[in-house]
């Protein structure tokens, strides 16, 4: 085994554990939205104004990771905006009023964003070196990492310990576990002689075609996250106990499919796992859409979760295989899908408010649908990620028919 390999398999678990972190930061935060909104006294639309400061704030500053990427290294730049972004969880605990509940998410959305940037680009570097896919796990521990700490959350909040303690503890030991997973890290450095990357550059052509597939996917994951169980409940006359099951069904096998994800990846490509994905989706946005009981719209969410759950992984993966600046182009895709995520409940709502649900979801399943025919975007990440002696014909076949 080459001596190079031990670093490689630790880099490995390490970018693992940044993506958990990562998620734990927003699992935690997530969970205690109600008590900030009680504490601060806001109506539905000032806490709706604060929540779209956090993918203002990433969409800004997600440009600037490939800056500090350059000037650092990769190892001390993912460590530094992990720092920052697990720090920043304090921060709407602190908030003594609206406009600095807003303040405070924008510069929690910012760390998050440049983070978000950083890690994904390290975790394109660990897949290009080991030579086989490695994205959809990596995303799937940052669905296990978000789903471990909303349990804490929510534990939390069952103790009426308050929002501000918790998320200050919260961020003290996620700070304190992202500075030691984070040791083991690739150091990628930039070639002496290369140009560092502008402050603010429009992403590659490419980085935007790859950001629209990511779109449809994204745009679903909001609409499912947050209507899921308001669906159940108008249109299938759900107990409330009830209509909460069809976002944990939504949640859990999304994460499980991340998981499992870079498997069915090898086996048959970027380009068709992706329109399998799609597939899937669609047919679970159809019973949705069709559902008269809980019984049916259940499974079609779940199914939902697990035609979306690698799309955003492998449109990452293509970005960062796609050209000589993985940091810029990830900036890229992932600028597009957060604008996609920003909009589509607010997109959702006024549809369902225009005419009903039905119709909403009926959209978002017209999205998941075009997923089968724009998968072709993502060769690139085929092309980059393949195993030797593994995959090669899914991708040979893949590039035959592209």
């Amino acid at each position: 085994m080459p001596s190079s390999a031990p670093p490689l398999r630790r880099a490995r678990v390490s970018i693992a554990l940044v993506f958990a972190v990562h998620g734990a930061v927003t699992g935690s935060f997530a969970t205690r939205i109600p008590a900030l909104q009680d504490r601060l006294q806001l109506s539905p639309g000032e806490l709706g104004l604060a929540l779209v400061m956090p993918a203002v704030g990433a969409s800004l500053a997600m440009p600037l990771a490939g800056r500090v990427t350059h000037r650092l290294g990769a190892r001390a730049a993912i460590r530094l905006l992990l720092a920052l972004w697990c720090s920043a969880l304090a921060l709407p605990g602190l908030a003594p009023g609206l406009p600095w509940l807003c303040l405070a998410l924008l510069v929690y959305g910012a760390a998050s964003g440049m983070a978000d940037v950083a890690m994904n680009a390290e975790g394109v570097e660990v897949e290009r070196r080991l030579g086989k896919s490695i994205m959809s796990g990596l995303h799937g521990m940052w669905s296990l990492g978000g789903l471990v700490a909303s349990a804490f959350g929510a534990l939390a909040a069952r103790q009426h310990l308050g929002a501000c303690v918790h998320l200050a503890i919260a961020a003290a030991v996620l700070l304190t576990l992202g500075q030691l997973v984070g040791a083991g890290l690739l150091d990628v450095r930039p070639e002496p002689q290369a140009e560092a990357p502008p402050r603010f550059a429009l992403p590659p052509r490419s980085a935007l075609l790859i950001g629209l597939v990511g779109f449809c996917a994204v745009f679903a994951e909001g609409a499912g996250s947050d209507w899921a169980g308001v669906y159940l409940r108008d249109l299938t006359g759900a107990a409330a106990g009830t209509a909460a099951m069809a976002y944990t069904a939504f949640a859990f096998t999304m994460t499980a499919a991340r998981l499992a994800g870079d498997a069915v990846v090898r086996r048959l490509g970027p380009v068709r796992t992706v329109r399998l994905g799609g597939a899937v989706a669609a047919a679970g946005g159809v019973l949705v859409v069709v559902a008269g009981s809980p019984a049916v719209a259940i499974p079609g969410f779940a199914l939902l979760g697990i035609g979306i759950a690698v799309v955003i992984p492998l449109a990452f993966a293509a970005a960062g295989h796609a050209g000589p600046n993985p940091s810029q182009a990830i900036a890229g895709v992932a600028t597009v899908t957060y604008t996609s995520g920003l909009i589509a409940p607010a997109i959702v709502g006024t549809i369902a408010q225009g005419s009903s649900l039905r119709v909403s979801f009926t959209v978002v399943t017209v999205l998941v649908a075009a997923l089968i025919g724009t998968a072709g975007t993502l060769r690139s990440a085929g092309a980059s990620a393949s195993v030797p002696g593994e995959g090669t014909t899914a991708h040979a076949e893949e590039r035959a028919e592209l």
